[in-house]
């Protein structure tokens, strides 16, 4: 359904200084494409060199630079996501779309889009990308965690671009199949991003005849993980970070995922019946613990010790739905038990942990929901894995056919790490974003915040929690608190469904680079997903270790919650 664009901010009929004022923007406003900007769009289609960007690289072609017109705002029926249902209204701006030739023929080349504002507040902002990419991100929608009523980025002033990743998903052929080659590999790793930003500069720099004076990264799930690879592999590219439940320590999830897929075969399977049955009893073990039965565990930690899925276990004799037998007991131990790689994983990492608990039943479409959709699937699992199976035994059994044995017919049920320790170790290298020294990042004033979902079952929130962990120890606390946070989210899954979730990242990260106001009082939203967005119910914002406990009043408010140990 569309409405009209003049409720919005970011609306086709607000003036392009108003349009700033109101979102809240500070900074320059007399930043624009001029008085002709259909001539200054189309005049940015000469290519950028090698020499701009700071990585061994071909050339980048602009293939296309239009002025493109407003769009209204849209909300499908369905979609992969709450927030993807949503199409943001979109200003009118500059849209460039290129390539990046590679140095190796026989990789793909990357491909990008840039979207340049009328009026531009000094700004921009780096779209991450999803699952094993392959697809261009375009940079136009809600960025991770947003409030749905949020203006977008380009909406406030900001430029905005993302990439494919440096190759293209092709019909018929698994998605993990790019990583035999070696370029197109290291550009899913890291290169790409890099490339791709270097290439929006030199693209500002001659479209407004200045570079960006705050740049910024916001990514979630792979792209979380590619926020913290900027953090880690190019400290002095980004002023401001945000990662949302990344895909952290990537080798470990790769293979513990698909060890929790393979203790599920045979009589290892849980029905979506018995997933429902798990749900139900970690409800009635945990939910209240918090002072408020509504049906979020807002303690986990505390739950994964007091649940035991071995008190479902059928009595002798019986079987069915209500009920697990003790293959499927085990299933769920071995889910929240942490992998230990027989190999030495990169940053002295030697296992991946265990998931969490809450939200098993949380309802499965594309990739949102918990058991049904990552874990267990609808169906048990098989080789080659089925569309109805957990999206983790697709995702995982594929990454070690592809990038670690490098074997596409390889069944991952015989696959040892050990056989393939060194494949291991130089993928780790690649793809682990774990490196705990963030002493760069911080020196040049980078700001991260992290942002972990307690109910995701695509990859465990304990892995990027430990990551924080692992830098506090390095840095120190003092030095960790002056530039990084971690938040949880309790009962939320990947992607933003089942419990409060939407919060308005960007302006605490602007904030807190720009004017020094560390985050502070941030709140989490559920909201409708449909206009005007109403806000059902909200709870506050916790560092790790601190979680929500209810302390009285409406549970729906976030004022009746209270940060706690």
């Amino acid at each position: 359904m569309a409405i009209p664009k003049t409720k919005f901010c970011g609306g086709a009929m607000l003036a392009a200084a108003a349009l700033l004022a109101a979102c809240g923007t500070t900074g320059p406003t007399n930043l624009g494409l001029g008085a002709n900007p259909v001539a200054t769009c189309a005049a940015l289609v000469a290519p950028v060199a090698p020499t701009a960007i700071g990585l061994p690289s071909g050339a980048a072609t602009i293939d296309s630079a239009t002025l493109v017109p407003a769009t209204a705002l849209a909300v499908a029926e369905r979609g992969p996501s709450p927030a993807a249902r949503i199409t943001p209204a979109i200003p009118a701006h500059c849209k460039v779309l290129g390539r990046i030739a590679p140095l190796d023929a026989a990789a793909p080349p990357i491909l990008f889009r840039v979207n340049l504002p009328l009026a531009w507040n000094g700004r921009s902002v780096q779209y991450g990308g999803g699952g094993f990419n392959g697809t261009l991100i375009t940079g136009l929608a809600l960025v991770p965690a947003a409030r749905f009523d949020q203006p977008t980025p380009l909406a406030q002033g900001y430029v905005t671009y993302g990439t494919d990743s440096g190759h293209q998903n092709v019909a018929g052929q698994p998605p993990q199949a790019f990583a035999l080659n070696d370029e197109a590999l290291a550009n899913f790793a890291h290169a790409s991003y890099k490339k791709v930003r270097d290439v929006a500069v030199a693209l500002m720099q001659r479209a407004y005849g200045q570079a960006p004076q705050k740049l910024y990264f916001m990514g979630s799930s792979e792209g979380g993980r590619e926020a913290l690879t900027m953090a880690q592999r190019y400290p002095q590219d980004f002023d401001g970070i945000f990662s949302r439940v990344p895909v952290i320590n990537w080798t470990g999830l790769q293979h513990a995922g698909t060890r929790n897929g393979i203790v599920t075969f045979g009589e290892g399977w849980l029905r979506p019946a018995q997933v429902q049955l798990v749900h139900n009893a970690v409800l009635a073990s945990c939910d209240a613990a918090d002072g408020a039965a509504d049906r979020i565990v807002s303690n986990p930690v505390a739950c994964l010790q007091r649940f035991d899925p071995a008190s479902l276990r059928c009595a002798a004799g019986t079987s069915g739905d209500n009920c697990l037998n003790d293959a499927q007991a085990q299933a769920v131990r071995t889910l929240r038990s942490p992998w230990r790689s027989p190999v030495p994983l990169a940053n002295g990492v030697t296992e991946y942990p265990g998931w969490g608990i809450g939200g098993e039943a949380t309802p499965a479409f594309a990739s949102m929901g918990g058991w049904n959709a990552w874990w267990t699937g609808t169906s048990a699992p098989a080789v080659p894995p089925q569309p109805s199976n957990g999206i983790a035994w697709f995702y995982g059994s594929g990454a070690l056919q592809y990038f670690y044995a490098r074997n596409p017919s390889i069944d991952v049920r015989s696959y040892r790490a050990e056989d393939f320790a060194a494949r291991i170790a130089a993928v780790s290298q690649l793809m682990d974003s774990t490196n705990p020294d963030l002493g760069a990042f911080q020196a040049r004033g980078g700001r991260l915040l992290m942002l972990e979902h307690m109910a995701d079952y695509a990859q465990s929130p304990f892995a990027g929690i430990r990551y924080y962990e692992s830098v506090v120890a390095r840095m120190g606390r003092d030095n960790v608190d002056r530039f990084m946070r971690l938040y949880t989210a309790p009962g939320v899954d990947h992607v933003g469904s089942g419990a409060p979730a939407n919060v308005d990242m960007l302006g605490a990260l602007a904030d807190w680079v720009e004017r020094g106001r560390a985050p502070s009082g941030l709140q989490l939203v559920e909201q409708e997903v449909q206009p005007p967005f109403k806000v059902v119910r909200a709870r506050p914002l916790c560092e790790w270790p601190l979680w929500p406990r209810h302390t009285g009043g409406d549970a729906l408010q976030a004022a009746s919650f209270q940060c706690s140990r």
